[in-house]
């Protein structure tokens, strides 16, 4: 079922499904019960257009953390749950807005059934969470291996296990770090369930390797009209894969505002360090919620040209470079102080 057909989910403030935005997913990486370092993170993630944030709550305490950290941030909370069917119900009782489990690994029916039953008081949705590296063996065994079809079967079994129990507030994710199975995974679920679709490529790496693997996956599954939430999976800073996650939204066309930057590749030619001037300008328009253009450019040649297709730029040499807006020249400046007269022009135009 395409994101236009699927079940409108509430998370907290936010919904997802029946055609709302595609919204991006993180996850921290601190410990949960530590809540200034997590708050702290969580802040900087905001900042960076997280819209989702999950956390792992392995023990009480971080349960019980989840009721500070919910005070001090501005985006819906969810608890990722392994095993313990009580740290469910726990983040449940402590404010999460919305928890993963995987049904499968928390205990009997009689857990499942515990475990719905705080979800239905609190009214928090439940993403049943399917991963390739633990599919359940008899699945294994009817499939001749891990395959896309397994993980779908194992995915659509799990939220049948909270449907028993009357309860279809569900979301669904099923996460392989094989680009191309968890492409025809989420193919194939797509037309067997009304549920929103959370999508990631998982373990997919680090920067590097897993933007190539996570743009690959994830632009193929988005641009069919598959998926509801994303989260770019990075072994690293979870703030890059934020900044991912709006690009691939971005270049999809399926997210409008955020600054787009271009920059040329740099070549002989290059007089400036653009390399740092671009990665700096990359992390200063995460700020703007603005549809626009900025180009970052080397050198004379294409620098002038490519700026002045954009709605701001800057071009450099020797030291020296050149601030553009709409194709007009609005200064020479040392290369020093090109970044903060570019941010002094966009904080005028959008802050």
């Amino acid at each position: 079922m395409y994101r236009d057909e699927t079940k409108v989910v509430r998370i907290g403030d936010r919904v997802i499904g029946g055609g709302n935005p595609i919204l991006i997913q993180s996850m921290t990486n601190t410990r949960t019960d530590d809540v200034k370092a997590t708050v702290e993170q969580i802040l900087k993630l905001e900042e960076a257009g997280c819209e989702l944030i999950r956390c792992t709550v392995p023990t009480l305490a971080c349960a019980e953390a989840l009721k500070e950290i919910k005070k001090q941030i501005h985006i819906p909370l969810i608890a990722d749950i392994h095993f313990d069917y009580k740290m469910a119900i726990a983040a449940i009782e402590n404010g999460a807005d919305k928890i993963r489990i995987n049904p499968g690994n928390i205990g009997g029916e009689e857990n499942i059934a515990a475990v719905v039953k705080a979800a239905k008081e609190h009214d928090v949705p439940i993403r049943v969470g399917v991963n390739s590296g633990s599919l359940e063996k008899d699945l294994i065994e009817k499939y001749g291996g891990v395959t896309a079809e397994g993980l779908v079967e194992s995915a659509l079994d799990k939220a049948a296990m909270i449907e028993r129990h009357d309860y279809d507030n569900i979301v669904i994710s099923i996460k392989s770090s094989d680009v191309l199975m968890c492409v025809k995974a989420y193919e194939l679920i797509a037309s067997k369930t009304k549920y929103p679709l959370h999508v990631g490529i998982t373990e997919a790496g680090t920067l590097i390797s897993g933007n190539i693997k996570s743009g690959v996956g994830l632009g193929l599954i988005l641009y069919q009209g598959i998926g509801d939430t994303i989260r770019v999976s990075l072994t690293g800073d979870p703030v890059e894969e934020v900044k991912s996650g709006r690009i691939i939204l971005r270049t999809l066309g399926l997210r409008k505002n955020g600054v787009e930057v271009v920059s040329c590749p740099t070549c002989g030619r290059t007089r400036i360090n653009l390399i740092e001037l671009a990665n700096q300008v990359e992390n200063l328009v995460q700020r703007y919620d603005a549809n626009v253009k900025v180009a970052v450019m080397g050198c004379a040649v294409n620098g002038p040209g490519e700026a002045s297709e954009a709605d701001f730029g800057v071009a450099g040499g020797d030291g020296v470079g050149l601030l553009f807006k709409k194709g007009q020249i609005i200064k020479k400046l040392p290369e020093s102080e090109l970044l903060g007269a570019l941010k002094d022009e966009l904080d005028k135009a959008f802050l």
